[in-house]
């Protein structure tokens, strides 16, 4: 067995497609209330002073409900994006490149957030 060959037998199959569609409509769904009350509150906190947002992002619910954010939004990004890699980059090893570097990109991106909302939460500056 190839290199290549081996390496696409853990890219998924017709066997996972459907767990994978769930996925994706589960987190939009969760996204949705998630996104609704994160720009309703921001909006609350337009013309806040520094202290006021600090103070608001370390309540626990706040911080819970932060990570959920960036956590489902960033889970439903890398979801759709192997979703576009798949069907439309053809040659394998750019696929297989490009799909480790979006899920690289989704997990520090992802670590920065959730570190930074937890280092507000615990009370680092």
């Amino acid at each position: 067995m190839s290199k290549i060959q081996m390496s696409k037998k853990n890219l998924g199959s017709a066997k996972h497609g459907t767990n994978h569609w769930w996925h994706q409509r589960v987190t939009a769904i969760a996204l949705t209330f998630l996104c609704i009350w994160f720009i309703v509150s921001i909006t609350l906190l337009t013309g806040a002073e520094y202290q006021d947002a600090y103070n608001w992002l370390k309540q626990p619910l706040v911080t819970g409900l932060s990570l959920l954010t960036v956590v489902f939004t960033l889970y439903h990004l890398n979801l759709g994006l192997q979703v576009i890699i798949e069907d439309y980059i053809h040659t394998e090893i750019t696929k297989i490149i490009t799909l480790m570097l979006v899920n690289f990109a989704c997990l520090i991106v992802g670590l920065t957030c959730c570190l930074s909302i937890l280092l507000v939460f615990f009370g680092g500056k």
